[in-house]
C-alpha cells in the first residue's frame, strides 16, 4: 500500500464535507473531558488512561481503535458506568455518568444472553424492568426482533442460534430500552470473517433507520473505517487521544468501498498510527539465532 499514490486521508468530496458540516451542527450527546484512570498494582500505580478528551454528536457513529493496552475497554466501561474514572468527567446529554443507566445500551464481545430465556424473553427482560406490562413488553420486543431479522426465531433459545444471531439478539435487547447511546466493545471480534461482514452490514442498516448514537470499540482497521463517521485513535501507555480521523468514505457504505482510494488512504493513515515503523525495526533487530538448529541457515543469512 505504501507504493500506491493515494489521496490524502484529509481530502473530502463535497458530499462527505456536507455530511460532516451537518453532523457538527447536531447536539453534542457525549462529552469526555480530561478523563483519566489509574489502577493499583503490586508494582505501584498503573495509568491506563490520561487526559482523554472528545465529543460525540447525536446520531454519530464513532469507532475507537488503538494498540493493545491503550485502554479501549477501560474507556468504554467508564462510559457505561461500570467503572469509575480517577480524574475528569463524562457527560451524557449534559448529565454526569458515574453508574450504569438505561440511557446507555451495552453490547459486549461475549454472548451475554440469558441461556434459560428465549429470544423474545431476553429482549423483554429489560423492558419489564422499566415497568412495562407483559403485553406491551412483548409487542415492543417483537418489533426489535423483527428489526434485526430474527422474527422466525423469537421462541428459540440462545444455544440454538449461531454467533451472529446471538449478537443480533444482544443488539435488539440493548436498543429495546431506547438508550441515548449504544456502546459496543468489540462485539464482532469472536465471529468468523463472513459472519462479521454480515453483522457490520446489519448494524449499519439498523443505525440508518433509528435515532441512535454509536460508540464502537474495535481492533480491526478495516472495520473501524467501514463503520465510522469519525475514528478516535488512542495511544498506549498511558491511553490518550492521538488523532481523530474524519472518514473520507461516502455513505451509504458497502464492502466494495474497501478498495477505493478514500478507504485505502484512511487505512494507510491508521497503519501509520497503530503500527509505526519503529515497531517493525525493533522486530527485525530481535536475536532469534537460538531458535535455529545448528548448521541451518535462515533467509537472512543467505
Amino acid at each position: 500500500m505504501a507504493n500506491l499514490k493515494l489521496p490524502s486521508y484529509l481530502a473530502q468530496s463535497e458530499t462527505v464535507k456536507a455530511r460532516f458540516d451537518d453532523l457538527k451542527r447536531r447536539d453534542v450527546i457525549l462529552e469526555v473531558s480530561e478523563l483519566g484512570k489509574t489502577f493499583e498494582s503490586v508494582n505501584g500505580p498503573v495509568t491506563a488512561l490520561k487526559g482523554v478528551n472528545f465529543r460525540v454528536h447525536r446520531r454519530e457513529f464513532v469507532t475507537v481503535i488503538g494498540p493493545s493496552g491503550c485502554g479501549k475497554s477501560t474507556l468504554i466501561r467508564i462510559l457505561a458506568g461500570l467503572e469509575s474514572a480517577s480524574t475528569g468527567e463524562v457527560l451524557l446529554a449534559g448529565h454526569p455518568v458515574d453508574t450504569p443507566g438505561p440511557d446507555r445500551g451495552m453490547v459486549f464481545q461475549g454472548y451475554t444472553l440469558f441461556p434459560w430465556l428465549t429470544v423474545k424473553k431476553n429482549v423483554t427482560f429489560g423492558l419489564r424492568n422499566q415497568g412495562l406490562g407483559d403485553a406491551e413488553a412483548s409487542r415492543e420486543a417483537l418489533e426489535w426482533i423483527q428489526l434485526v431479522g430474527l422474527e422466525k426465531f423469537a421462541d428459540v433459545y440462545p444455544d440454538e442460534l449461531s454467533g451472529g444471531m446471538k449478537q443480533r439478539v444482544a443488539i435488539a435487547r440493548a436498543l429495546a430500552a431506547k438508550p441515548r447511546i449504544l456502546l459496543m466493545d468489540e462485539p464482532f471480534g469472536a465471529l468468523d470473517a463472513q459472519t462479521r461482514s454480515k453483522m457490520q452490514s446489519y448494524l449499519l442498516e439498523i443505525w440508518r433507520h433509528i435515532d441512535i448514537t454509536v460508540l464502537f470499540i474495535t481492533h480491526d482497521l478495516d472495520e473501524a473505517i467501514y463503520l465510522a463517521d469519525r475514528i478516535l485513535v488512542l495511544d498506549a501507555n498511558p491511553g490518550r487521544v492521538n488523532e481523530v480521523i474524519e472518514v473520507p468514505v461516502p455513505r451509504p457504505r458497502s464492502p466494495a468501498q474497501f478498495l477505493q482510494p478514500e478507504f485505502l488512504s484512511a487505512r494507510q493513515r491508521l497503519d501509520e498510527l497503530i503500527h509505526p515503523p519503529s515497531t517493525t525495526e525493533e522486530a527485525v533487530g530481535l536475536d532469534l539465532s537460538r531458535f535455529v538448529r545448528s548448521g541451518e541457515k535462515t533467509d537472512a543469512q543467505d
